[in-house]
């Protein structure tokens, strides 16, 4: 059986800001609208930090922004092989193996 825990104790052991990718704080009210169609690098950068740091876990950031796991996780793997650049679309295809 499942116990509910308010949201004010869930968000208690969560972080309250991370820094972001150019380097200022980052807080859940910075983060990308939910409605966000146009994913510029520095959006999906945020959203990469924001689940890193803490401020947001992986399901929260999938269900807020309509992401796949899949879709996330290619983000962070392309900031890990290639930095910020890697986000790209239009430079894609010379970044993949």
């Amino acid at each position: 059986m499942r116990v509910r825990v308010p949201m004010t104790e869930m968000q208690r052991g969560r972080a309250k800001y991370v820094i972001g990718p150019d380097g200022s704080p980052l807080t859940v009210a910075d983060l990308p609208p939910s409605d966000t169609k146009r994913w510029v690098i520095r959006r999906k950068a945020e959203v990469v930090a924001a689940v890193r740091g803490g401020l947001l876990s992986l399901e929260e950031a999938c269900q807020r922004y309509t992401l796949t796991v899949e879709e996330f996780l290619s983000w962070q793997a392309s900031i890990d092989r290639h930095g910020l650049a890697g986000l790209r679309t239009t430079r894609i295809q010379q970044y993949r193996a």
